[in-house]
């Protein structure tokens, strides 16, 4: 299976299925001397993990990561950082009744046909769980971004829709609830409805939208490695993503040049932002801030038509343990991802010029 590896020059590879021993990754290209703060590290794993809400998967996993390779008495060697998540609540059982049949939107039918075999219990390589070994080197890559700062949220759950702009709130409050939306009376609207939405077996999408301020002017790479092209890559790598927007988005379809353009005021910033932080591919010094839509959790807790390995029609009902909407535990993986492809462009345009 190729594809397994993000990044240029800092670069993540991530290996381990649902239901192994563990899931990993290796980082290749950190340079030497960075200190690393653990602690944050785990703390990101632990606002991805399993079971830490009413509104999540049950699944308990500790999430603990440990470190193989590349960092000695707390700071990075510049050689490859390898490491370790184990998987310890596995209930391979619970996937039983879909050995022989193709759960609905999942990546079953397509593994199946690809490769001529597939790990049915959950998902194997094609589960979410592979997002926690992305938060890891996220976490990290963030501690090498000094001074830059990337907070995603939460702003829509279903029809529920946080209609501020993000000027006007505490990012920083998102995590102040379990949905990790930063305004306190639409979360408790969006956790009633992820609630009653499990009861009835069911499950509901929603837009992570994320915020990175302090980016310097000059990251990116021209043509085919825009910088909004790479985070809307990053993105769309994520399980579940369907879909990505920057700055005005689609909005900005139905725009006018004279009211899209963001004139220049003194000393390179401009007097709007509709570019979302990035021109011509490259940071502009403003702000970049951008959405990412989740599709509904695909296993349901109700019967579903299906067809099984042979081409038969047959039904299935999901069974254990399932987000009823993925939203809340994105909000790191999309930081995550994110801190990559800054922390690589960062890197690279250490190479743009001599002086």
């Amino acid at each position: 299976m190729a594809g397994n590896s993000y990044g240029t020059l800092f670069r993540l590879t991530t290996f381990g299925e649902s239901h192994g021993k563990g899931i990993g990754g290796i980082i290749d290209g950190c340079p030497a001397e960075l200190k690393i703060d653990f602690e944050a590290i785990q703390k990101d794993l632990d606002r991805r993990k399993p079971g830490q809400s009413a509104i999540v998967t049950q699944r308990k996993e500790s999430d603990e990561v440990q470190f193989l390779s590349g960092i000695f008495e707390g700071k990075t060697t510049g050689t490859p950082i390898a490491f370790l998540i184990a998987n310890l609540d596995q209930k391979s059982q619970d996937y039983s009744h879909i050995e022989a049949a193709y759960r609905p939107s999942h990546a079953d039918y397509t593994y199946d046909q690809k490769y001529g075999f597939r790990d049915h219990r959950g998902g194997g390589r094609s589960s979410a769980r592979e997002t926690a070994a992305r938060v890891v080197a996220g976490a990290l890559a963030k501690q090498l971004l000094k001074g830059i700062s990337v907070q995603a949220y939460v702003s829509s759950v279903g029809n529920l829709k946080l209609n501020i702009p993000y000027q006007q709130l505490d990012l920083a409050s998102a995590e102040d609830n379990i949905v990790r939306c930063p305004d306190a009376a639409m979360a408790k609207k969006m956790e009633a409805y992820i609630k009653d939405i499990r009861k009835k077996g069911d499950t509901v999408g929603g837009v992570v939208s994320c915020v990175i301020k302090n980016v310097p002017v000059g990251l990116g790479e021209p043509v085919f490695d825009k910088l909004h092209a790479e985070l809307g890559k990053a993105m769309l790598s994520i399980n579940a993503v369907k879909g990505f927007e920057y700055g005005s988005g689609f909005e900005g379809a139905a725009m006018k040049g004279s009211e899209h353009n963001d004139l220049f005021e003194t000393g390179g910033r401009t007097k709007t932002n509709h570019s979302g932080g990035v021109q011509g591919g490259i940071s502009n010094g403003m702000d970049i801030y951008f959405n990412v839509a989740f599709k509904p959790v695909a296993t349901l807790i109700q019967n579903q038509e299906t067809i099984d390995k042979d081409g038969n029609m047959t039904t299935i009902m999901g069974k254990g343990r399932h987000d009823p909407c993925v939203v809340p535990r994105a909000v790191p993986i999309v930081e995550a991802m994110a801190a990559l492809v800054l922390t690589d462009f960062y890197l690279r345009n250490k190479t743009s010029k001599l002086y």
